[in-house]
């Protein structure tokens, strides 16, 4: 499986990643400090993607490949206009998180000919297999990729080092809540909201993440909102 550097959780990284990739700077990445009803409420609006960084740990791990059973057992349906991708490439799950975020949300302008635009023109009417297959020989998003993983503001790890953290995206889409994550085989959805109600919905799903690890501290939440 190939490799990339792994993102770092930092909005102005990866402001400036979604300004090279070609997203309108009409949105921005922004930290969301809490869960609680008051820090929630200094969230800019509309808010179109929560983004979530949690730990790979064997509760997780080990829910994953319970809740994967699950949904192929149940044989689910979901709508061909939600775009959702597989990950095929190590440390891709930050640039996944990003796609997903904003390929769901046909009103989020992307600049003609850039590299984002580029990639949901040629894989729309693809699998989520063959979207993230199409990831990972994309040479415009793996150079975009690497020039961002290099500029955090703490020295970009080795290739080969294990990374133990992961992201994943929640969206809206048809009055529903997905929660998309390349390392399913599934998006899975959790139930009625609406653009309102996303992040206050959302946050119940990465709730229940935090339950099933009590020790675990090294969450981060990420929004997709208007730039201020």
């Amino acid at each position: 499986m190939t490799t990339w550097l792994p993102l770092e959780s930092n909005p102005e990284v990866l402001n400036k990643y979604l300004g090279k990739l070609g997203v309108s700077p009409l949105w921005n990445i922004v930290d969301i400090y809490g869960m609680d009803d008051e820090l929630l409420a200094f969230v800019p609006s509309p808010l179109k993607s929560l983004i979530f960084l949690f730990p790979c740990s064997d509760a997780y791990e080990e829910f994953r490949a319970k809740e994967d059973a699950e949904l192929k057992a149940k044989n689910i349906e979901h709508p061909k206009s939600l775009f959702y991708m597989r990950q095929y490439v190590h440390n891709a799950c930050g640039t996944i998180a990003l796609a997903h975020a904003l390929l769901n949300n046909s009103d989020i302008e992307l600049e003609e000919g850039s590299v984002i635009k580029k990639y949901f023109d040629a894989g729309k009417n693809m699998t989520p297999e063959e979207r993230g297959k199409l990831l990972e020989n994309d040479t415009g998003f793996i150079e975009t990729h690497e020039s961002i993983a290099n500029e955090g503001q703490t020295a970009a790890p080795d290739i080969n080092e294990k990374v133990y953290h992961h992201f994943i995206a929640f969206v809206h889409h048809e009055g529903k809540l997905y929660e998309l994550d390349g390392r399913k085989n599934f998006p899975v959805e959790h139930g009625e909201t609406t653009p309102e109600n996303l992040l206050k919905d959302a946050i119940a799903v990465c709730k229940q993440y935090i339950a099933r690890d009590p020790n675990e501290v090294r969450f981060t939440l990420l929004g997709l909102v208007p730039t201020q």
